[in-house]
């Protein structure tokens, strides 16, 4: 037999996101003065009460293997935590810890798909949605939003995707890349939606402490038990707390879901960090004081880039109601030319923009909309103004 990459493997696009922010960091490297508005994780560091309870972890000889779904004192802080924040009953059976939320969204897919089976995702969305449904062998069935209603589908969309072959939708609120929070009458509708057509629900809320102007997250799960019953909420610490690279992830859910996915992850990958467990735990039952200072600074960066982007002709951007990403549209530039080169799309804009005036941004293509780029404000106020600076530039040198 041929030795050949699985046709699996092949299928799988690679991740925009992080080979946009891995090109930018080999130009830094190279003493290139570059600008990322690429990457998806806070511009903080882990708060130290948090490091401190890693450290004591190590000393205590908390070094060995826990069980797959994590250590009970985990699950309690995040039973006590899904009970206070979003007013949902889970006992510590019904929650398993993951290597991050993202392979805890894989697990949850890997236990609810068959071959064929079809999940609505409304777009924009996160780059990593469709691929992860694909590499399970469903299929993704993305439903774009309007810019003009803040990017979210509406309840008529989404009841017209879906076919016998639907088993799930995928919400992300606040969202990434839009911003968006969904409201709790879409919510209620989509609820009522999954609860009469037998659809579960991946509810990914690792956003839900970034948020602005009084906007309010809502878990769906907590709307009634009938759609809790068919609901999979997946957070984590990454976003909220600073702590992209400690990897710890989780998800709470039917006991039955829950069993499937620990089942998976016992011979994906077993247990996530043991010393990064007990440094989760310890964040989920302290650090408001440090969320809020990190959201208060966010939400000055988002009203500095909604501010400068819709100041560009030719650009404009939504005001985003949480997370750390606004997505520009960009529609306004489109057939545009630099340097002789047509601007037909959001990678176009994207590599030239890095290429010659040293600015990394996100296509919007790799999210569902070619006409938008997102930025991410996880980075400081001087940077966002030179970034800005520097985008200005380039939609000034455009011709037509």
């Amino acid at each position: 037999m041929a030795l050949t990459i699985s046709k699996r493997c092949m299928a799988i696009a690679p991740s925009v996101t992080l080979a946009i922010d891995t090109k930018a960091k080999e130009m830094k490297a190279q003493g290139i003065d570059v600008i990322g508005f690429g990457v998806g994780e806070p511009d903080f560091d882990t708060p130290e009460y948090i490091c401190e309870a890693a450290k004591k972890a190590i000393d205590a000889g908390m070094t060995r293997y826990t069980p797959v779904a994590g250590t009970m004192a985990l699950r309690k802080a995040i039973a006590a935590k899904l009970k206070k924040d979003n007013g949902l009953d889970y006992d510590p059976t019904q929650i398993i810890a993951s290597n991050g939320a993202k392979q805890s969204l894989y697990n949850a897919l890997a236990a609810i798909l068959d071959p064929g089976d079809e999940v609505i995702i409304p777009a924009p969305a996160w780059v990593s949605y469709p691929e992860m449904v694909g590499m399970v062998d469903g299929v993704p069935v993305l439903v774009e939003g309007e810019e003009k209603n803040g990017f979210l589908p509406t309840i008529e969309q989404l009841r017209a995707a879906v076919t016998p072959r639907t088993k799930a939708i995928i919400l992300n609120s606040p969202n990434n890349p839009t911003g968006n929070v969904c409201p709790k009458k879409l919510l209620e509708q989509i609820a009522a939606l999954a609860v009469e057509k037998q659809l579960y629900v991946i509810s990914d809320e690792i956003y839900e402490k970034l948020i602005y102007d009084g906007n309010v997250h809502i878990s769906i799960a907590s709307l009634g038990e009938e759609i809790k019953k068919q609901t999979i909420v997946v957070n984590g610490v990454s976003k909220s707390y600073a702590m992209t690279g400690w990897r710890i992830g989780y998800a709470a859910g039917p006991i039955d879901v829950i069993k499937a996915m620990t089942r998976f992850q016992s011979h994906a990958t077993s247990n996530p960090n043991s010393i990064a467990q007990a440094a989760a735990a310890t964040a989920l039952e302290n650090g408001e004081k440090q969320i809020a200072a990190m959201v208060a600074e966010f939400s000055v960066r988002r009203d500095m880039m909604f501010e400068l982007i819709n100041g560009i002709r030719g650009l404009s951007v939504v005001k985003p109601e949480g997370a750390f990403y606004a997505l520009m549209n960009i529609s306004g530039v489109i057939g545009k030319k630099y340097n002789g080169r047509v601007i037909d799309g959001s990678g176009a804009f994207s590599e030239m923009l890095l290429e010659s005036f040293k600015v990394a941004v996100t296509p919007g293509k790799a999210f569902g909309s070619d006409c938008h780029v997102r930025l991410s404000y996880a980075t400081s106020r001087e940077n966002i103004k030179e970034g800005l600076k520097r985008i200005a530039d380039f939609v000034s040198a455009l011709t037509d």
